[in-house]
């Protein structure tokens, strides 16, 4: 089978860690072919080029193609490039891979704007079209403020919502990250009848033996990054910005100063980069707290084994969200072993899924007293169940296999996976 992946991702080769790469990384070990469209920035260095690979039975070719700036960038710009993409993936398609009758179109959101490319694919090969729903925009920029219904950001809101609906239209299949999340599309296309095309196919990742270090091995990584050996460690690493609601993680970490338990026994470590970050630096500059310690975004290897020093993983989401959002970064923390203390809207069902696969808890991420409660509580507790729990959940539920199988069974690949 010929697949082409398109994404906004950007990556060098399937063997770089992630969710996108772990899953055609098993495309390729079964015997496909991948061909992958991830962009990278004008502002990085290099221009146009097309990478070959070999994996398990099959083969890949990665086109890094040249684009706009759509990361940290202003809004107008990222907007731009974003509206853009479309017409850009798709001259690259016909230039580099005109020749390939393709089987299978992959893609994720972000963005909606490759809908032109997908469809030119697609009328011209009759290839199949899944795609990966990673959020639902625009609905989401309307949560948080980036966009509204009405003025002038509801002209690009109505735009961007037509596209939205194209996209679901084109779709053979579309997998959502959970329950909630497909619930919620389905609901809120009723005219466009879904139902028979959404189903769950979650964010997945390679899962890799659970790594248990000795007590021996914890405390040298405690010294690495600089943390105290004795306390319990609540770790985020990610994206700092609106969708995670920074000034709420500020509260948080103001009302945990307060609690004398949390300041003797606790420990908070945060590595991200993002539009809001300045906040917890500024927070971190003025206050100079005790019990926080603030990295930048990290390489995946290095975030990693800071993982590994932590007891706790910390998932934040804006208490505005009326989709349900996923976080993939909740992965990293399972792989690792470690449970999940989720602050989040009532919509998104990462916190319920976590307290009834027994490998978490959750809290309203607009309640920054109950936030330390909860915190207060996890310091008296043999966390190790919990975190075992998350690492078999992880396994049974969000590995590759089964989000390759699920993906095979629903495009009519199932002699493919014999």
């Amino acid at each position: 089978m010929k697949v082409l992946f398109l994404t906004l991702s950007g990556f060098d080769s399937l063997s770089e860690r992630g969710i996108y790469t772990d899953l055609l990384r098993e495309f390729t070990r079964r015997g496909h072919e991948v061909y992958a469209v991830s962009p990278v920035e004008k502002r990085m260095e290099g221009g146009t080029r097309l990478i070959e690979e070999s994996f398990g039975l099959g083969r890949a070719r990665i086109l890094r193609l040249r684009v706009g700036e759509t990361q940290k960038t202003g809004i107008i710009r990222k907007g731009l490039s974003t509206v853009m993409m479309g017409s850009l993936f798709k001259r690259a398609i016909r230039k580099y891979f005109s020749g390939v009758r393709f089987d299978l179109i992959l893609y994720s959101t972000p963005p909606i704007t490759l809908l032109n490319a997908i469809k030119y694919v697609k009328k011209r090969t009759g290839a199949k079209t899944y795609l990966l729903l990673k959020d639902i925009f625009p609905q989401n920029a309307v949560d948080i403020g980036m966009l509204s219904a009405g003025g002038v950001r509801g002209l690009l809101f109505r735009h961007f919502r037509r596209q939205e609906r194209e996209l679901y239209r084109i779709s053979d299949r579309i997998g959502c990250m959970s329950p909630a999340n497909a619930k919620y599309v389905v609901e809120h296309n009723a005219d466009l009848n879904l139902e028979s095309r959404v189903e769950v196919c979650p964010n997945s990742i390679e899962v890799s033996d659970a790594v248990r270090d000795d007590a021996e091995t914890r405390k040298v990584l405690r010294e690495k990054f600089g943390l105290p050996e004795k306390r319990k460690i609540f770790v985020y690493g990610g994206n700092l910005g609106r969708p995670q609601c920074v000034s709420f993680i500020v509260e948080c970490l103001r009302a945990a100063a307060k609690e004398p338990e949390i300041m003797e026994k606790g420990f908070f470590v945060i590595a991200g980069s993002g539009t809001d970050a300045s906040l917890l630096s500024e927070y971190i500059e003025k206050e100079n707290p005790r019990h926080v310690k603030l990295f930048p975004m990290l390489p995946k290897d290095e975030f990693d084994s800071l993982v590994r020093a932590a007891d706790v993983g910390l998932v934040f989401l804006d208490h505005r969200f009326t989709i349900p959002n996923f976080p993939s970064r909740l992965l990293s923390y399972m792989q690792a072993g470690l449970p999940v203390l989720a602050a989040t809207d009532p919509n998104t069902d990462i916190g319920r899924i976590a307290e009834e696969g027994g490998f978490g808890w959750s809290v309203p991420s607009d309640n920054a007293a109950k936030f330390s409660e909860k915190i207060i509580s996890l310091l008296s507790i043999d966390l190790r169940r919990f975190g075992d729990n998350a690492f078999q959940y992880l396994k049974d539920n969000w590995s590759v296999e089964k989000a390759y199988g699920i993906i095979m069974r629903s495009t009519g690949g199932e002699e493919e996976m014999r």
